[in-house]
């Protein structure tokens, strides 16, 4: 485990020691002495980089990617499971329903300029009260 590693003595503030130790294992660190290593690391790799100002933003844009990749696929989940939704209350109004082709499409473009009009926040009271009206 200790294998070609080296030990030395490491000297720190108590503020930074407090630190360290509320949030390594939040780093999925086993020990404080793999959370530092992960960090001097991380630290070299800035230092060394030919354009530091570069360094930071790369990692940021990286991390950003990674959020943004999770949202649209949670984003992607949840509009699949509202088509589903919809095409099972489609099917139940249309097995209900005799409406004839020309009155469909207008009743859709309709539909549209009521959609439209409410930003796309329509609720069903909304379209109760539309058909009543």
């Amino acid at each position: 485990m200790f294998k070609n590693k080296r030990k030395f003595a490491l000297w720190m503030y108590p503020a930074t020691y407090e630190k360290l130790e509320a949030i390594y294992r939040e780093d999925n660190c086993e020990s404080r002495s793999e959370f530092i290593e992960k960090a001097v690391n991380f630290y070299i790799g800035y230092l060394t980089s030919k354009d530091q100002a570069s360094y930071l933003p790369s990692v940021v844009t990286s991390t950003l990617k990674s959020i943004m990749a999770e949202s649209d696929n949670r984003q992607s989940r949840m509009l699949f499971k509202l088509a589903v939704e919809m095409a099972v209350m489609m099917n139940v109004v249309a097995a209900d329903t005799n409406i004839d082709p020309v009155s469909l499409e207008r009743l859709r473009g309709e539909c549209v300029k009521e959609v439209k009009r409410l930003n796309g926040s329509l609720s069903f009271d909304d379209a109760v009260s539309w058909q009543k009206g």
